[in-house]
């Protein structure tokens, strides 16, 4: 079955350094100092979500979903090909916990992720509109562009929330 017709209770799962662009229901679990982030344009009914683990790729090519720095830019390409301009789209962002507290805040790699993400965000004029990231919680998080964006966050402390 095409990815465009996959039921809504069936999202598609994307993993570590994965990204997926469409109008489907996607979801990505155990987010822990990595981030979930989440692009949609609301004017033609499309997003992509990827599952970033460190905020610079120092010139790797291998996984451009893996970094940030690589994974922004790939994502709005994707949606500025099929039609989406960088002002009109909409970013949601999660994950970013500080899972290694005891080494201290120079590998905080949540904190630096979101920073990136963030900085990057900013170089290409998209709008990040909400997010749920930091403290010391792992979370899971469903996107369904074609239910006008939404993005549900559940944590592993048993709490959720629409973002």
């Amino acid at each position: 079955m095409p990815d465009s017709q996959l039921p809504s209770e069936h999202p598609v799962m994307i993993g570590i350094g994965e990204y997926r662009v469409g109008s489907f229901p996607m979801m990505t679990i155990g987010l822990g100092s990595c981030i979930g982030l989440t692009l949609y344009d609301p004017i033609h009914k499309v997003g992509a979500m990827v599952h970033i683990m460190l905020p610079e790729s120092a010139n790797r090519t291998d996984r451009p979903g893996k970094y940030a720095d690589t994974a922004v830019p790939l994502l709005v390409n994707e949606l500025v090909a099929v039609g989406c301009k960088n002002r009109s789209i909409i970013a949601k962002m999660t994950g970013g916990a500080c899972m290694f507290e005891y080494f201290g805040t120079n590998l905080n790699i949540g904190m630096r992720n979101a920073e990136k993400v963030r900085q990057m965000l900013n170089e290409y004029h998209i709008h990040l509109a909400a997010e749920d990231v930091g403290g010391k919680v792992g979370r899971s998080v469903t996107f369904l562009p074609d239910r006008d964006g939404s993005v549900t966050v559940r944590r592993a402390d048993g709490t959720s929330s629409n973002l």
